[in-house]
């Protein structure tokens, strides 16, 4: 293991090469010392850093920094090393710290000052030791985001003394030390084209070639090296190809998962790589019970960009260990979970029973994204969660204030389209509306819409708005999303529109142009209604010729010149005689039967949709008799006789049918 010799080695500089020693400069003037400092130190950082964050790194050479009458920088104490006696108290450290005890001190540090001050009392320095101390410091400034290190650490003599000697002897280095090192750095970001950067790459690379390190080092190398370069990085190929030929019992849980980032960052190669994720996913099978939830967070997320659909076991498998995780997780990972979940449609009562009680507890507290992306799952997959609902509801009205116009739509969707009124829905709509007035504008178009609709499906007419949405101006702002507007946009305002005509008939604003309307809203990409299953359509037919006599007396699928689609309509002339279908005089009422599936409701309950209710609610204004026939009534029916009397007791318990 290289030591790292803090007292003896800190400035073996080119210019000398006979002294090599801190004495060297212990007898020069702070002027020299100082330009020592500036004309060896400085170049290892730059302004290189991803957007849109603006470049921190700024030492003694820099003139960007705070800078007056275009002065050097100097550190708030004084010359970079303006004592040597800061040096000498290296001396007070106990010989041979035990590592173990080292790092777990060093965890205990909560800033970049204190892990520098801590190691300066230590005269020698494993190289491991020196590079975990890199890696915290990046650790306690990346809590406060992606900003780079500030100006008083890149200027403190003992952090420069750490980075200029990974970079004079990285041969010298263990390959732990290395990886470690490189990846922190380059979090930290340094100039991609330091000396520093540079010749730690390159001696990785070399490493590499030789075969040299091993599965845990290659995966920090193959993550640094995305950072820095991407990844389309040559290099990269390597390390996934040594990678490839590894055994995966060696592989540590979280080397897995840092395999699975891997990939995911090559995406664009995945089916080059899918006999290589095929391997992984039924490995992981094994491992997914000592997964921490940080790590079941990135392998759900990984899974889900590389498309692992066929990875249904192993998904299944995070599910289930998620439930037990779901108050330790952070909102982001919380929020990633679910997003993954949704992709794959995955869902399962103990997630909801568990999310439940997570939101109960914390709703007043929850991330708006992490309350939105729940809310989008419970929508996704038609769950009628009451107390999510009514906790989510609560929220809003108590701080709506920190939810952006779109987490507003996504949070409101799934009160419209579940068909479910929370207790405290009059504050809730009032408070939407009032942000509404003042915020209206800022909402996204397409958000804006289908908010509305949503509140529309529940009888909570947003009258106040139609006009604006019906208006040009916001039509024209619609279609400018996109090159046309949607199918799915249309339909929503067709609704709307006919909402406007059957449940406010005291609205007297701007009508929708036909132009925009559609004339049917089942269609197969995007429909408003929910198709007949013919498994129990079957049935109902079968029943219906045995009551009526004949086939000629019903029909179905039947569009109406109200956009809906009918499952079957019946005919009745005024004294209540079944007219055959073809008949289009002298009927006096019509009947419509919905043969409600399992489909147009709520996830596992009786409970129908929005849009289902909407349609009958409608149906009903427009004079049809609806006789709902869900399918929990109809699959009790074993014989073609209880089928019968079943529709019998259906039909005249409003009518005296004649046939």
């Amino acid at each position: 293991m290289a030591l790292i010799i803090l007292r003896k080695n800190l400035y073996r500089l080119s210019d000398f090469r006979m002294h090599g020693t801190l004495a060297t400069l212990k007898n020069q003037p702070p002027t020299h010392v100082h330009k020592v400092v500036k004309d060896h130190l400085c170049p290892w950082f730059c302004s290189w850093q991803p957007e849109p964050f603006k470049v921190r790194f700024h030492h003694a050479r820099c003139k960007n920094f705070h800078l007056e009458n275009g002065n050097d920088l100097h550190p708030l104490s004084g010359p970079v090393f303006s004592q040597v006696s800061d040096w000498d108290r290296l001396d007070q450290n106990i010989k041979n710290e035990d590592s173990q005890r080292f790092y777990k001190r060093l965890s205990n540090l909560t800033s970049s000052e204190e892990v520098l001050s801590f190691i300066s009392t230590m005269k020698t320095l494993p190289d491991t030791v020196a590079a975990g101390a890199l890696q915290r410091i990046c650790e306690v400034e990346k809590k406060d985001g992606d900003q780079g290190l500030p100006k008083e650490i890149l200027e403190n003599s003992i952090f420069q003394a750490l980075c200029f000697q990974f970079e004079q002897e990285p041969s010298e280095l263990s390959n732990r030390s290395l990886v470690t090192a490189l990846q922190a750095l380059i979090l930290l970001h340094v100039d991609p084209q330091s000396s520093l950067l540079l010749n730690l790459v390159a001696e990785c690379q070399n490493r590499l070639k030789k075969g040299d390190l091993e599965v845990h080092n290659l995966c920090i190398l193959g993550e640094s090296l995305i950072r820095l370069y991407g990844p389309g990085c040559v290099t990269l190929e390597l390390i996934i190809s040594q990678l490839q030929g590894e055994k995966l019992e060696t592989f540590t849980p979280e080397d897995i998962v840092a395999l699975y980032r891997i990939l995911q960052a090559c995406v664009e190669k995945v089916d080059e790589h899918q006999p290589f994720l095929n391997k992984i996913n039924n490995f992981s099978l094994a491992i997914v019970s000592n997964l921490s939830p940080k790590l079941m967070s990135q392998m759900l997320t990984a899974l889900m960009v590389l498309d692992q659909s066929q990875a249904l076991p192993l998904i299944i498998k995070l599910g289930k260990y998620v439930v037990r995780h779901i108050p330790h997780f952070t909102h982001k990972e919380l929020g990633r979970v679910l997003e993954a979940f949704i992709y794959f449609g995955h869902h399962d009562r103990f997630l909801t029973k568990a999310l439940e009680q997570h939101v109960a507890a914390l709703h007043l507290t929850l991330d708006p994204e992490v309350v939105s992306r729940i809310m989008e799952y419970c929508s996704r997959k038609l769950i009628l969660s009451k107390p999510i609902l009514n906790a989510v509801a609560e929220t809003f009205v108590c701080q709506s204030e920190k939810f952006s116009p779109s987490q507003i739509s996504t949070l409101m969707e799934p009160f419209g389209k579940l068909n479910y009124l929370p207790p405290n829905a009059s504050a809730l709509f009032r408070k939407l509306e009032s942000m509404l007035f003042t915020h209206f504008n800022y909402f996204p178009p397409k958000a804006l819409l289908k908010l509305l609709h949503s509140c529309s499906l529940i009888e909570c007419h947003p009258v106040n708005f139609m006009a604006k949405i019906f208006h040009p101006f916001f039509l024209q702002r619609l279609q400018d999303e996109e090159s046309h507007l949607d199918r799915l946009s249309r339909a929503q305002l067709t609704q709307l529109f006919l909402t406007s005509i059957l449940e406010c008939p005291f609205y007297k604003g701007p009508k929708l142009l036909p132009k925009y309307q559609v004339k049917s809203f089942l269609t197969p990409c995007c429909s408003m209604e929910t198709p007949m299953d013919f498994h129990l359509y079957s049935s109902v037919k079968i029943g219906l010729i045995d009551l009526l006599g004949a086939r000629l007396y019903f029909a179905s699928k039947v569009l109406t010149p109200y956009c809906y689609t009918i499952d079957v309509e019946i005919k009745l002339d005024e004294e209540g005689f079944v007219l055959p279908f073809t008949v289009n005089e002298d009927v006096h009422k019509r009947i419509a039967l919905c043969i409600d599936g399992p489909q147009r409701f709520c996830s596992n309950s009786k409970h129908l949709l929005g849009k289902e209710a909407v349609k009958q609610r409608h149906l009903r204004l427009l004079g049809y008799q609806v006789v709902q026939m869900p399918y929990h009534e109809i699959e009790m029916l074993t014989t073609r006789l209880e089928v019968v009397e079943y529709l019998q007791r259906k039909l005249f318990s409003q009518n005296t049918v004649h046939w």
